[in-house]
């Protein structure tokens, strides 16, 4: 169960020095940009510091599951996220060949585990879990590129300030902040979040425990013109080398060896060494001859013991790396953007209960774990030999059954996550269903501002949940169904903390856990401005 404890409560701002901001963030990636955001609609101010000059241009995750489109529609990101995944023309074509019905209706899944591909066709689409699903636009096919260019034009308009070019070489924290030093100059802030890759220097410096798995193979992700591969199956394929995957359309190709990690793992890739696995794990005669992005992956498989220590956190790639399998990296690194950022803000503006950042680490380090299982045993059931290929035939025979195709959508797609989070009614610790409401509004519509949510169709206790306005929204509309709960109260992350009969101990109890003690009372609160 991961409550707010005792431990860990935060000092005085009164009694801290002068910062230049109340939170640094180390890299402009998705988890940066996604947390700087978060924390800045929380009322906290923030610098992202980044030491590339300018975007990654290298082509990396392609997908979102779904907790990651949740988060940003209830950001009110959908729209953005629409329009750029209709940006190239391939999407087009491809997504209409993914409708059945020629309507705008949610598709069913379609991806894959260890390079064994699932087939929509199979999915049990009577499953609770994926009945009902809202939004109905189908979002899943936007770039992280694309990703980083809607969350950096949100955190602009937020007010975040975004330091291109500037890297982070040390720091020091005491009782009251931190200072940065870059090769800049330095800053003096509340906190310093590490989102800074795989590699992350924040998480080196600041000593982390960063245990795992060594790699045991070198894969290549491409988008390149190439000559000689005409003959190759389309999609994920085994041989006797290892697995590859071939995407005419898009112009890709992956391909994973198993002979261990690249000697110089800081040298780029080169379009010799893609020409060469491919044909090594192909067998095709290719020949490489441009390349529009190339990047080298191995599975090497890592997670810091901790996300804090004092005021220095991690999150994204900083905190857990793992191979790309499954398209996990992005989705998880947002979830701990969104789990992370109300919690650090509500510390920095002094209205959180005592330790309601050790939940951060509590909440999101055992989702974290099982993503890097997840990629392991994918691993297992690719290698070229065969133990493995027997395994691989059993696992494949699964995928083709319903039970089996609907099993692995369900996990890739991250439906059924949750938190373990007390009390008895079963909504407590998932995503909150997003109701349609009798005034034609639906419950993420209500979240775009980052706060709280208690959705009280009966008002019933209003004289308790007035003081928190400046941290909650309350919805007196009823849902138009019959399966809502009486009451309902959502944290800013869109995680259902309460559910039930809206009686005074216990809604009193799951406020002061999560948003701490109202600040006043009900009479001398004036309605909650607008965040930006």
């Amino acid at each position: 169960m991961t409550t707010p404890s005792s431990a860990g409560s935060p000092r005085s701002r009164a009694a801290e020095r002068p910062v230049d901001c109340d939170v640094v963030v180390a890299g402009a990636g998705p988890a940066g940009l996604m947390l700087a955001g978060e924390l800045r609609a929380g009322g906290a101010s923030v610098i992202v510091l980044e030491r590339l000059t300018e975007v990654n241009p290298i082509l990396k995750a392609g997908t979102l599951n779904r907790p990651n489109i949740e988060a940003f529609y209830r950001r009110g990101l959908l729209p953005v996220l629409r329009q750029a995944q209709q940006e190239t023309d391939w999407t087009v074509s491809y997504l209409s060949s993914r409708r059945s019905d020629g309507t705008n209706a949610l598709p069913r899944f379609s991806g894959h585990f260890a390079a064994i591909m699932l087939g929509d066709e199979m999915l049990d689409e009577s499953d609770p879990d994926l009945a009902g699903l809202y939004p109905p636009d189908m979002v899943d096919l936007v770039h992280q590129k694309q990703v980083e260019a809607i969350l950096a034009d949100r955190a602009a308009g937020l007010g975040v300030e975004v330091r291109r070019g500037v890297e982070v070489t040390g720091f020091e924290q005491d009782a009251d902040g931190v200072t940065v030093a870059t090769d800049n100059g330095s800053i003096r802030c509340g906190w310093l979040v590490g989102c800074d890759g795989g590699r992350s220097t924040v998480r080196k410096l600041a000593g982390f425990d960063f245990p795992g798995t060594d790699p045991e193979i070198t894969g290549y992700h491409g988008v390149a013109d190439i000559i000689g591969v005409e003959d190759l199956g389309v999609g994920w394929h085994a041989t006797d080398t290892g697995v590859y995957l071939n995407d005419p359309p898009r112009g890709r190709i992956t391909t994973v060896a198993f002979d261990g990690a690249p000697a110089d793992r800081d040298t780029p890739a080169t379009a010799e060494d893609l020409q060469a696995a491919i044909r090594h794990v192909t067998g095709a005669d290719a020949t490489v001859t441009g390349i529009t992005s190339l990047t080298r992956f191995t599975d090497n498989t890592r997670q810091a013991t901790t996300y804090r220590q004092g005021r220095v956190l991690l999150a994204g790639d900083a905190a857990h790396v793992h191979p790309p399998f499954g398209g996990q990296g992005l989705n998880l690194s947002v979830g701990d953007a969104m789990n992370l950022g109300w919690k650090l803000a509500a510390t920095v503006r002094g209205t959180a209960p005592a330790g309601l950042l050790d939940t951060y680490t509590a909440e999101r380090h055992p989702l974290g774990a099982w993503v890097l299982d997840w990629t392991r045993a994918q691993i297992a059931v690719m290698r070229p030999e065969p133990h493995a290929r027997a395994l691989r035939e059993v696992v494949a025979d699964l995928a083709r059954t319903v039970d089996g195709a609907t099993y692995f959508a369900k996990k890739i797609s991250g439906i059924g996550q949750r938190y373990d989070l007390s009390g008895d009614n079963p909504l407590i610790g998932v995503s909150a269903p997003d109701y349609e409401l009798a005034d034609g509004s639906r419950l993420a519509d209500h979240m775009h501002d980052g706060r709280a949510l208690l959705l009280d169709p009966t008002g019933a206790r209003h004289d308790l949940v007035a003081p928190y306005r400046d941290r909650m929204r309350t919805i007196a509309t009823a849902p138009l169904t019959d399966d809502a709960p009486a009451a309902m109260f959502v944290r800013p992350d869109g995680y259902v903390a309460w559910a039930g009969e809206p009686d005074r101990d216990s809604l009193d109890k799951a406020l002061q856990t999560w948003l701490g003690a109202p600040l006043a009372p009900a009479s001398q609160i004036p309605d909650a401005p607008a965040r930006r």
